[in-house]
């Protein structure tokens, strides 16, 4: 009966959002099409409003709120460093640090009611019941910034592995004859990805008028992967000096695909590691109820 009762509540909520949202899509193409019209004037305030999208009548206020609450609440440091990770990640505008915050108050406030709930009807007691509860607890506590670091780290690891490739076409390219700008501009266009987007990012602060130095520093700043670190100083030092850039990026595509073949062999070796743990709790206690379950019933039955 409860479950029926949960699937209806859920079924009527379900219909409920389906009429508002039909109703608002409905409401949005009138208003785009008013929009449209030359000589259509709004008389009242309300209209006014009413012009406006659903998302900024209703939901930025709401999103504010909670932005503020998260700025308000949270440790000293910890929004900055939201925002060094939302860059690293790729998500560095303002919205999706508001929208960040605004996730982390609601996980936060949620806590405790997932914590009731998980204590209530846990399947185990005593203290099963209680570590289920502090997982549950912890989950909401700490899932938003799990999910921020482990996009993070997705993000570098794939800047890691594409740099070497990106390194070649960049040294083919300038020994063809190409300046490093547009040698750049053409490993964008050929190459998509998160490190091509980075560099796209970069030539567009240097037509904008910033320095080749100050955007190739704020790419390291951006990315904080050790490799493009040396990268750019590497860049950076050839500048200075007058080295030829060529050469330079030569020894930079080598160097970057040695440390891609040692982050493979990396990886490689601690996969039996994190192996051990699932063997150990899930593969192994079966293997012992096989093997060893047949001789201790026998075993019992003698005795």
């Amino acid at each position: 009966m409860l479950t029926i009762a949960v699937a209806g509540m859920g079924a009527a909520v379900g219909l409920a959002l389906f009429a508002v949202l039909s109703q608002a899509d409905e409401k949005a193409v009138v208003r785009a099409s008013l929009r449209q019209l030359e000589d259509y004037e709004v008389e009242s305030v309300r209209e006014k409003e009413l012009l406006a999208p659903l998302r900024d009548r209703a939901i930025a206020p709401v999103l504010a709120g909670l932005t503020g609450l998260g700025k308000r609440f949270t440790p000293h440091g910890y929004v900055e460093d939201v925002k060094k990770k939302l860059m690293s990640a790729g998500k560095g505008d303002q919205d999706s640090i508001d929208r960040f915050l605004a996730i982390r108050v609601v996980t936060v406030a949620l806590a405790p009611v997932g914590a009731f709930f998980a204590f209530k009807y846990a399947p185990v007691d005593g203290l099963g019941r209680l570590m289920l509860t502090l997982v549950v607890a912890a989950l909401f506590v700490a899932g938003p910034d799990s999910v921020l670091n482990r996009q993070v780290e997705d993000r570098q690891y794939q800047i890691r592995t594409k740099l070497p490739d990106v390194m070649d076409l960049l040294v083919i390219s300038v020994e063809a004859g190409l300046g490093f700008e547009q040698a750049l501009d053409r490993t964008v266009a050929a190459v998509p990805g998160p490190l091509t987007e980075e560099f796209s990012r970069m030539l567009g602060e240097v037509r904008a008028g910033a320095t080749r130095a100050d955007a190739m520093r704020a790419l390291d700043a951006r990315t904080n992967v050790p490799e493009i670190r040396s990268f750019v100083l590497a860049i950076l030092q050839a500048d200075t000096f007058g080295v030829s850039i060529g050469r330079v990026l030569r020894a930079q595509a080598d160097e970057m695909r040695i440390k891609r073949r040692q982050l493979a062999q990396e990886r490689a070796q601690k996969a039996p590691v994190k192996m051990l743990l699932p063997m150990v709790f899930c593969i192994f206690p079966s293997l012992f109820v096989i093997v060893l379950g047949p001789a201790a019933i026998q075993i019992s039955q003698s005795f």
